[in-house]
């Protein structure tokens, strides 16, 4: 109990400085993710960066990015052949539910590190944090710390008795010493809702990103996602899984830094100037100029920085100190509760590996946040942030554009190769985190609910490995269903909400089943049901969703400012038709949105904060914490001595099995 209590500690004491914001991406972008900020820094930028006005980026293109498909089809085919192979082989290997669920426990501990890396390291992670940077600055870089921070928790609190205490899913865990049939069902619930919200995104994401890029018809590139995502689950498992995610990791690390040398040497190497690009680019302050906190801080006369400036400071995206806490619980929390990486820790031999393999990956992932920070702050200089939202409003195409620019200054064949390889390496990236959802989904149905619920246990080899198949292929086609369904929407959110259940549903209910001595059955499902439903609820009527009143406002606001600017002579000669164009879009937007109200049918949201964490998480373990008293079990009392020496020592955990 001490452990638990200096790891939790610890971890909300790193995780209240850890801030995050859902970005509200267009409808059927790539979902953004969350943005986050820290203690606010100083307003005063060094002399160095006051410095010569760095120049004004090149405009953006005409609004459109293509790749060319005579180089980037065959570097897909090479990428898709490649995991194919990996199918083909793992196919064979896999005869067991052992082999298709945990790759028979026989993962390495540097395997499963950077397998955890590839998993984590969604599309939307990788496109949405660079195109935050590259238009609100520091706060979209912030949200990149919360990413690593969240990995302590799961280190200190989940990892090793993970490990020891289950077997191949969260009802395992759960089951252990409560009443089977009942836990496991809720528990699959839980874990389906959490794979079908984060999955719907990255389906959505990946249908845009191919259609933008490629031109592909949208349900076309659903259809084709799903099929070789359902391949890799279906006849590869967990083995075929972890290779995909293993390459997806390294290629994904590989185009990142190729890119970020590039951006460096524009700046000659020298991270003083670069923050100086920034500071004194032109674009990038007329884009802070109508930001509407900045136009709240003119109003209020606290604008205490230049425009240029203020892009490196915090607060231009996250405002509210109470919702950046909230969020920040969500994310550090959430990710010690999110089903397909806690099924990660199944799959190595020992417990020292499974702690390997969080080390592993948090440096894995640490460099590879670093470095969307010289992508989306290179981006910002290279492109301007108008040039950005010319392409995609939400900035989920900053990474690309950059790529093709970035490569296009050495010649306009690297150009489009370096564009051709990151698309490539997004559709991989797709492809391997949905890969993971699928059969962490697939596995809570085949294992928990039908191996033993509806069959009690009794179901031999076999039949379990095609439950699981079964299931796998039913759980993608679904996927593609909602992923075609979705197109239209904002699923921006749907990241937000994956978070919030996994932090407040099952986070409490995994953290108490190991370490409090009188949890019991009805602690998991009351844990389990106010959790989900608290977050869910209250993410549905928060600012996450969409409220066309609140745009026409912030649109209102913009082209006031701007009309403001032309009376008082302070607009040049030579931006006067720019100027007047933004006003005119500006106006149309207002016109668009004035009178709408939300999917839930609000006009303002009812839940201020954007993210549920700081109410659904105490929320959820209150609800664990009082069934259990209410509802007492000796039998789960007796039991807790059982799994306290399996979690710590590992006995009675299956060994791995060598093919």
């Amino acid at each position: 109990m001490k452990k638990l209590l200096v790891g939790l500690a610890l971890a909300l004491s790193v995780g209240s400085m850890a801030f995050a914001e859902e970005q509200k991406a267009p409808a059927g972008a790539v979902a953004a993710p969350a943005a986050q900020t820290a203690t606010p820094a100083s307003s005063t930028a060094p002399a160095a960066m006051q410095a010569v006005p760095a120049p004004a980026a090149k405009p953006a293109s005409d609004g459109k990015l293509k790749a060319n498909p005579k180089v980037t089809i065959p570097i897909f085919l090479i990428i898709i052949g490649a995991t194919m192979c990996v199918v083909v082989w793992s196919a064979k290997r896999t005869k067991s539910a052992a082999d298709f669920y945990t790759a028979g426990g026989g993962i390495t501990g540097t395997q499963n590190g950077w397998a955890i890396a590839g998993d984590y390291m969604s599309a939307a992670s990788f496109l949405g944090i660079s195109g935050m940077i590259s238009l609100y600055g520091y706060d979209g870089f912030m949200y990149s710390v919360g990413w690593l921070v969240a990995y302590i928790t799961v280190l200190l609190i989940v990892a090793e008795p993970c490990r020891n205490a289950g077997k191949y899913t969260l009802g395992d865990i759960l089951s252990f010493r409560t009443e089977p049939k009942p836990v496991r069902a809720v528990a699959a619930i839980s874990v389906v809702a959490v794979s079908t919200f984060y999955l719907t995104a990255q389906m959505v994401g990946a249908g845009k990103l191919m259609q933008l890029l490629l031109g592909i018809n949208y349900k076309f590139a659903i259809i084709g996602v799903g099929i070789l995502m359902v391949g890799y689950v279906v006849f590869g498992g967990m083995t075929a899984t972890t290779w995909v995610q293993i390459i997806k990791a390294g290629l994904l690390m590989t185009g990142a830094a190729i890119l970020s040398l590039l951006v460096m040497i524009k700046s000659n190497m020298n991270p003083i100037q670069f923050f100086n690009d920034i500071a004194t680019n032109p674009n990038i302050a007329d884009h802070v100029k109508l930001l509407p906190i900045y136009l709240k801080e003119l109003d209020a006369g606290t604008a205490t920085a230049d425009a240029g400036q203020r892009f490196l400071e915090p607060g231009l995206f996250l405002t509210n100190p109470l919702d950046q806490i909230s969020l920040g619980m969500a994310l550090v929390l959430g990710t010690a509760g999110m089903p397909h990486i806690l099924m990660r820790f199944f799959t190595v031999p020992t417990a020292q590996a499974a702690r390997k393999s969080v080390i592993v990956a948090m440096w894995i992932i640490g460099s590879f946040y670093i470095l969307t920070t010289l992508l989306g702050f290179g981006a910002a200089i290279h492109l301007s942030p108008q040039g950005i939202q010319k392409v995609d409003k939400g900035g989920n195409m900053a990474a690309m554009m950059l790529a093709k620019a970035m490569g296009g200054d050495i010649s306009p064949f690297v150009g489009d190769l370096l564009l051709a390889f990151l698309c490539a390496v997004a559709f991989a990236t797709i492809l391997a985190v949905v890969s993971g959802l699928v059969l962490a989904a697939s596995a809570a149905i085949a294992h928990d609910i039908y191996v033993n619920v509806i069959k009690d246990g009794h179901a031999d080899q076999h039949e379990q490995v095609m439950a699981a198949r079964i299931t796998s292929l039913v759980v993608g086609a679904m996927g593609i269903v909602i992923g075609i369904a979705a197109e239209k929407q904002n699923v921006a959110h749907l990241v937000a909400l994956a978070f919030a259940v996994a932090s407040s549903g099952n986070l409490p209910v995994v953290v108490l089943s190991l370490f409090w001595r009188k949890f019991n059955t009805a602690g998991v499902i009351s844990g389990l049901l106010v959790g989900t439903i608290a977050s869910i609820g209250l993410v549905m009527v928060s600012p996450n969703m969409t409220y066309p009143n609140k745009v026409a406002d912030d649109a209102k606001k913009a082209y006031t400012l701007l009309e403001k600017e032309i009376a008082a002579g302070k607009v040049a000669p030579d931006a006067m038709d720019k100027t007047l164009k933004t006003i005119a879009e500006k106006k149309d937007v207002e016109v668009k949105n004035r009178g709408g109200k939300s999917m839930m049918g609000l006009e303002k949201p009812l839940f201020t904060l954007k993210n549920p964490g700081i109410i659904s998480i105490p929320l959820g373990f209150m609800a664990a914490i009082l069934g259990a008293l209410a509802f007492p079990s000796r039998r789960s009392e007796e039991m807790f001595d059982e799994i306290y020496v399996r979690q710590n020592t590992g006995i009675g955990m299956a060994k791995a099995i060598d093919h």
